[in-house]
């Protein structure tokens, strides 16, 4: 994809694939059969809608790096290198069924779910037609089943628990997602969530994204414990995937959501990655600080993105062509919708519908719901 030197990390700017990135990738495929064959029953047309799904996270993380330097938006919580852990997981669930709770940094899932491009750049402008109405910059909509997020850390954890609870009421075999950063699993939340949902053998995925920094402490700092093994102590295997290998992470996922739907939930999935930059747009150059410069050089030459592209073109054949007019008609998408968002600035809001409580129209489950009374 082409590459932009005010919004991309250094590292991504003159991106090169490495002469063995192919090879490797198959490697990773190769160590688990049940993945390599869940990967080789892939079509052209899935493989390119992860692609393309890819981008779109991607751009949407330039569209709003760009308000910022623009002074549109004081700063925005990103997720550049990490979209696979993203897109992956959530091209293996069933939007018609299933639930999530992204992260911030995963708000990609959110057009993967139905939702627009628009409502992920709305939640940072709070203008009074975005999903929360303008009450906070986590996005979501339960009519899209999307759970809004919160900030604290873990929490949603234990709350997705309670959703899948709801889909096993519900009876059509729903499955539950959120991910968890590895600061978030020093948690009590996180903790009784986890127990909670094995306990009650819960059709729930929890996607363990491991980025290697909590705020701005490093992993080593903040536990001591193995992050691979987590799921031992509430006796769930931990499966392991390259978060950023978007193939890996969404065979691993689809592996696991089967398992759930057949009544052998919950699974935990550690997903390794790397954060290209800082806890948010403001705080960049602390990030930097906290890490050797050869991390963010090691972790940069396996761009999520740039390696994808390679291998489509080399193990399936796809044009160069065919991926430029896919990431045309993507940005032009992206970059509408950034048009769009900002011209719900001029909205006035409503000062009684401000009090009102800001959970958008959901879908009940099993005569629970979520609409506010």
């Amino acid at each position: 994809m082409r590459r932009y030197s005010a919004f991309d990390p250094p590292e991504y700017v003159n991106w090169k694939p490495a002469p063995d990135l192919v090879e490797r990738w198959d490697q990773t495929l190769s160590r688990n059969p049940e993945r390599a064959a869940a990967v080789a029953s892939l079509e052209i047309g899935d493989l390119l809608l992860l692609y393309r799904n890819l981008l779109r996270t991607r751009l949407l993380d330039i569209g709003l790096k760009r308000w910022v330097r623009q002074g549109v938006i004081s700063k925005a919580w990103l997720g550049t290198g990490e979209e696979a852990v993203t897109v992956g997981a959530v091209q293996a669930l069933d939007p018609e069924r299933d639930w999530v709770c992204p992260m911030i940094r995963n708000a990609g899932a959110c057009p993967m779910m139905g939702m627009t491009d628009a409502d992920v750049f709305r939640g940072y402008l709070a203008t009074p037609d975005s999903t929360s109405g303008g009450r906070d910059l986590h996005v979501g909509s339960l009519r899209h089943r999307v759970l809004q997020p919160i900030s604290h850390m873990g929490t949603n954890v234990a709350v997705m628990g309670g959703i899948a609870m709801g889909l096993v009421r519900e009876g059509r075999g729903g499955v539950a997602m959120t991910w968890i950063g590895d600061g978030a699993t020093k948690t009590g939340e996180c903790h009784e969530g986890l127990n909670f949902a094995a306990v009650q053998r819960l059709p729930v995925v929890f996607i363990l994204q491991d980025n290697q920094v909590a705020l701005g402490t490093p992993a080593e700092r903040h536990g001591a414990g193995r992050l691979d093994r987590l799921g031992e102590m509430y006796g769930l295997e931990t499966r392991n995937a390259d978060g950023n290998h978007v193939l890996d992470m969404w065979a691993a996922v689809r592996g696991a959501v089967e398992d759930c739907r057949k009544g052998d939930g919950p699974a935990l999935i550690h997903a390794r990655t790397f954060r290209m930059g800082g806890h948010a747009t403001h705080d960049e150059r602390e990030a930097r600080a906290t890490f050797a410069e050869s991390l963010f050089r090691d972790w940069g030459e396996r761009d999520p993105l740039g390696s994808f592209e390679v291998w489509l073109q080399s193990s399936r054949g796809v044009a160069a062509s065919d991926l430029e007019e896919i990431e045309a008609q993507v940005t032009g998408e992206v970059e509408s919708a950034a048009e769009e968002a900002l011209l719900s600035r001029e909205l006035e809001v409503d000062p009684e519908r401000a009090l009102l409580p800001g959970v958008s129209q959901g879908p009940p489950l099993h005569g629970l719901s979520l609409r506010p009374v």
